[in-house]
């Protein structure tokens, strides 16, 4: 059965897409910690990110990193955190969360709750950087 993930990228569940290489997808996390929070899965499902081939995990990272400095630009925050979870969804992702403090990117936290057109903004901001 085709993970949450695999059903976002092959479009049957819509997002707000963020870029997209030959193997990686980026969008923005609907329960987000914060304001552009944003997910970037390898487009096959793998659910260990340790266990990506290394060209497949340098390309994810690499998105990761173009998409931080985008979000590094457009959000007010120190610094954009990584996490590496994995247990939610049972495909690799690397949750990008732009955070002021260490405590801004425990996932226990209340999420952000925005509307559709929170989420374009967002959206539209960060892919305009990444042109």
């Amino acid at each position: 059965m085709a993970s949450l993930f695999s059903k976002i990228i092959a479009g049957e569940i819509p997002c707000y897409k963020i870029a997209e290489t030959a193997n990686c997808f980026a969008f923005l996390d609907i329960n987000p910690l914060s304001l552009g929070h944003t997910l970037v899965v390898p487009k096959i499902e793998i659910d260990n990110i340790f266990d990506l081939d290394m060209d497949l995990y340098q390309e994810l990272f690499g998105l990761a990193k173009t998409i931080a400095k985008a979000l590094e630009q457009l959000v007010d925050c120190k610094k954009v955190g990584v996490a590496v979870i994995g247990l939610e969804v049972p495909h690799a992702h690397i949750h990008l969360v732009p955070i002021n403090e260490v405590y801004d990117i425990d996932f226990k936290k209340p999420k952000l709750k925005l509307s559709s057109t929170e989420f374009e903004a967002i959206q539209s901001k960060i892919i305009a950087k990444l042109v």
